[in-house]
């Protein structure tokens, strides 16, 4: 006989074991866009104990609506080979760039993710960072309606060896050390493809100790521009920020 009360039982206690097994991580990351779920698919392929926590209902960030809603995306010839990585489809278009549909890319990532053994979290916001001894050691989290609603509910912790924010454009994460005054975000610049993309990576690292930037977080802290619906730099800033923790976890 089907119980509504089982149905229940089954959903609140899978959750919450999974919460529980991910209260200590390797790796938090903020933000389930393009460059979060990217290095969350490397980081975990490698080994990583991985959760990326997204505000929103839900996740793939930027990818869904391409540009103006037209779910396209495009890429660029260095970084075709993440789109192969994940299995995805595209076609060349002109000028070294290629075309693959934003639908399928947000939901492949995500699968993939998934499927290495990331757990994500929707509907739950970081809401201040864990500092021990100059260092970020995790996050402060609450559910997302809880925040949008300033309801005074305290929220949990989650411990991280490193955390990623992936956050976009506002840098969410790395605003709480801003607000502290041991960190500047100056925020994007305007509109150049060629050098947003180009800055993206270059400026994904290591802002403050256990402190990752990606994607367009990466460039808001170096007051880089922005890019548009081309999104190479993203998916390779997202691999370069995994690689290089993964070192540091070893």
């Amino acid at each position: 006989m089907l119980k509504e009360i089982e149905i229940s039982r089954a959903i609140i206690e899978t959750y919450m074991n999974e919460l529980l097994e991910r209260l200590s991580l390797d790796v938090a990351i903020v933000g389930a866009g393009p460059s979060g779920m990217v290095a969350g698919y490397y980081l975990a392929k490698n080994g990583a104990k991985v959760a990326i926590f997204e505000k929103k209902l839900s996740i793939g960030g930027g990818i869904w609506g391409g540009a103006m809603g037209f779910n396209k995306i495009v890429v660029q010839e260095e970084a075709k080979e993440i789109l192969d990585e994940f299995g995805i489809d595209y076609r060349p278009f002109k000028n070294g760039l290629y075309v693959a549909d934003a639908i399928e890319t947000a939901t492949t990532i995500a699968s993939r993710a998934v499927k290495a053994g990331v757990k994500f979290f929707n509907m739950v916001e970081v809401e201040d960072l864990v500092l021990k001894e100059n260092r970020v050691a995790g996050i402060v989290i609450n559910w997302t309606p809880v925040m949008m609603t300033g309801l005074h509910v305290d929220p949990l912790t989650v411990e991280a060896k490193f955390v990623v924010d992936s956050t976009g454009h506002g840098a969410q994460v790395s605003g709480h050390l801003v607000k502290r005054g041991l960190l500047q975000v100056p925020g994007e610049g305007p509109m150049w493809a060629e050098k947003g993309e180009e800055l993206t990576v270059k400026n994904t690292r290591e802002v403050f100790p256990g402190l990752y930037v990606t994607g367009m977080a990466a460039n808001a802290l170096a007051g880089a521009p922005r890019m548009g619906p081309i999104f190479g730099g993203m998916f390779l800033s997202g691999r370069k920020a995994a690689l290089e923790i993964l070192e540091k976890l070893r």
